[in-house]
């Protein structure tokens, strides 16, 4: 420590050597901080996140000066103070969130580095969150006070819609404090994926439904089962394993997450399909599973991104949700792939032999428990579409070297332990087929 220099080991030191010390100390503070692998005070201050820091231990909120219009003085005031009557560590950093910026974008890297900048210890800090009206928050530590459950649950609140960030933060602030986070979140996320009212349902509430659902943030709210379990919380998704039957697992993707993406348009799938995507990533940077383990969802994670951001239609998106499928498998040890006939189903409940209509080879594809019923009543099971020339046709039947998803049936035709989705897209098969 920076200390051993400042005061030599025993008493018996003469005070000319003190002296000496001491105008070495005056003369040579810099030279002293590199010595102790220390930068100066200055420097340090430089970056963002050491200015945020630098902020929060002056006042509980933080808030940009560009958001400032959003969360004016008088509401930060307000914020501070709600702060102070809980009595717990929260503090609040309101910063734009950009690709590209010090935190490449993500909440959680913003709150990690400030965090660590203020010197670590119990903490809870909100921040914006990966999408418009969304706040984010991280606990050390985690759990201790449902943070990141009270916060991601004021995204579904109805009386939340259209509030501002500083009615947010209030509100996620309150639940915090009263410590059921998990009970809220799970309140209000009960009803996604519910068939949607139609026409003429009482005190005309099907033509809302109806009318409300053009809405972007509406339609979002339809879909998404939670912002980020990091978007799926372990607690969470682990009372839900009896609706899983056989593939409960904590990573295991909820039926209900495919249930609405199945009523989705493209826009609100794309943005379903995000949420997925940031919610892998926590999952696996917070594994506590082996190394190669963790090391196969992140390649899942970052093959998934790679498809979502070139996805141009349907097929692809729900590569998307097969190549977090994939992640959360490797974090689970060995869960089956996505439905083959149509990966918004969901996840599958075994392995079939199947015979395409007019060929003499035999599959053996992954299949969820309707697609099977109807294959073992000879019936036609729901498939998923592309389209070739110009017309819609099952997404199997387009040439595999024009399709990755024909190619490898969303992960149930790969070739074995090391053939995976995300090896694909690593080495350019989806890419290929989208140049």
């Amino acid at each position: 420590m920076c200390t051993d220099l400042l005061h030599p080991a025993g008493p018996q030191r003469t005070s000319a050597t003190a002296r000496r010390l001491r105008r070495a100390v005056a003369l040579g503070t810099a030279s002293v901080a590199l010595l102790c692998g220390t930068a100066a005070p200055g420097a340090a201050a430089e970056s963002p996140g050491q200015k945020i820091a630098d902020a929060l231990r002056r006042s509980p909120v933080h808030v940009d000066p560009s958001l400032t219009s959003a969360v004016d003085t008088e509401q930060q005031r307000e914020l501070a103070a709600r702060i102070r009557r809980s009595r717990l560590p929260i503090r609040v950093a309101l910063v734009p969130l950009v690709a590209g910026d010090s935190w490449g974008g993500k909440p959680e890297q913003l709150a990690e580095v400030v965090h660590d900048r203020m010197g670590g210890g119990p903490s809870i800090l909100i921040t914006l969150g990966n999408y418009p009206d969304d706040i984010s928050a991280r606990e050390w530590p985690s759990g201790a006070h449902q943070a990141f459950h009270a916060a991601a649950a004021v995204f579904f609140q109805k009386d939340m819609k259209g509030a501002g960030p500083a009615k947010r933060v209030a509100r996620a602030i309150d639940i915090i404090e009263a410590g059921n986070g998990d009970t809220v979140y799970a309140r209000a996320t009960a009803g996604l994926g519910a068939p949607k009212p139609t026409q003429g349902t009482a005190d005309g509430a099907g033509t809302k439904a109806a009318s409300a659902h053009g809405s972007p943030f509406v339609r979002l709210l339809s879909l998404v089962v939670g912002p980020v379990l990091l978007l799926a919380a372990v607690g969470l998704l682990l009372r839900r394993r009896s609706r899983l039957r056989d593939l409960s697992t904590p990573f295991a993707l909820p039926r209900s997450v495919f249930a609405a993406a199945r009523q989705a348009d493209e826009a609100g799938l794309r943005d379903r399909a995000a949420e997925e995507v940031v919610r892998l990533g926590e999952e696996a940077r917070t594994a506590q599973g082996a190394a190669a383990a963790v090391e196969r969802a992140l390649d899942a994670y970052a093959a998934a991104g790679t498809v979502l951001d070139r996805a141009r239609g349907v097929p692809d998106l729900a590569g998307v949700f097969a190549l977090v499928a994939e992640g959360r498998a490797a974090l689970s040890a060995g869960a089956l792939p996505l439905c083959f006939f149509h990966p918004l189903h969901g996840p599958a409940v075994r392995r079939i032999p199947w015979r395409p209509l007019g060929r003499r080879e035999q599959l053996r594809v992954a299949t969820c428990e309707p697609c099977l019923r109807a294959v073992r009543t000879r019936r036609a099971p729901e498939v998923l579409t592309d389209r070739r020339d110009g017309r819609p046709v099952p997404y199997f039947e387009v040439p595999a070297e024009d399709s990755l998803w024909a190619a490898t049936g969303y992960g149930s035709l790969l070739g074995g332990a090391a053939d995976s989705l995300a090896g694909r897209v690593q080495r350019g098969d989806f890419t290929r087929t989208q140049d």
